[in-house]
């Protein structure tokens, strides 16, 4: 369980906040509208209404006391990135910022923020990834690099074993686990049967992922 504080309480925030309560971490969260405050109020430990680029308010906060500062702030950058700056100054451990653009990825992370979330950026990418080849039912972006991919079995492949299909050796793909429905198996071997009704896990380079599954 964390500690963590999340500032700015419009749609992208509150998805954060519901998803923090669902895996059960404490969340301080702030905004100054009232309304969206009393509205998460369901989902979080505590709640505060205030003006997140005030250095006073934040300082009342104890922004150090904090495992993580989000600042999830996406209809006004200048306080974001005050904000941003404000909380690095006050001592806080991790300040993770929303971004909008790339512009604004790259002032955020000069002035203070430990990592750059794009949401926009990355749920095209996302997209694109997942619409682009059917048998692609998922995908986790590890760095510009490598990914982990959730992946349909090729027909080829059908009534192989991992051993036998040997893309390790082939490609570099690691095969992480193998799924059947929503059962997840990570004990695999070169025995470990792959068959229809099975999905894999497996990580890798992009260029090498592409090639293997006809990206």
């Amino acid at each position: 369980m964390k500690s963590i504080m999340l500032i700015g309480l419009g749609r992208f925030g509150k998805h954060i906040a519901m998803k923090l309560r669902e895996l059960n971490h404490q969340v301080m969260a702030v905004d100054h509208k009232e309304e969206r405050v009393q509205e998460i109020l369901p989902y979080v430990t505590n709640a505060q209404i205030g003006d997140s680029t005030n250095e006073d308010f934040l300082r009342s906060l104890g922004v150090d006391n904090y495992d993580v500062c989000i600042v999830a702030i996406g209809d006004d950058f200048q306080s974001s990135l005050e904000t941003t700056s404000l909380l690095k100054e006050l001592g806080a451990r991790r300040v993770v910022s929303r971004a909008a653009t790339d512009v604004q990825e790259k002032f955020l992370l000069r002035n203070g923020a430990d990592e750059v979330v794009y949401p926009e950026k990355q749920l095209a990418r996302w997209t694109a990834i997942r619409c682009s080849a059917d048998h692609i039912l998922d995908y986790i972006e590890i760095d510009k690099e490598h990914a982990i991919f959730e992946v349909s079995i090729p027909r080829a492949w059908l009534g192989k074993t991992v051993g036998q299909v040997d893309i390790r050796k082939k490609y570099g793909i690691n095969i992480l686990a193998v799924k059947t429905g929503q059962k997840l198996n990570a004990f695999i071997t070169s025995d470990t049967p792959l068959s229809e009704e099975k999905t894999l896990m497996v990580m890798g380079k992009y260029k090498d992922l592409q090639k293997c599954f006809k990206i």
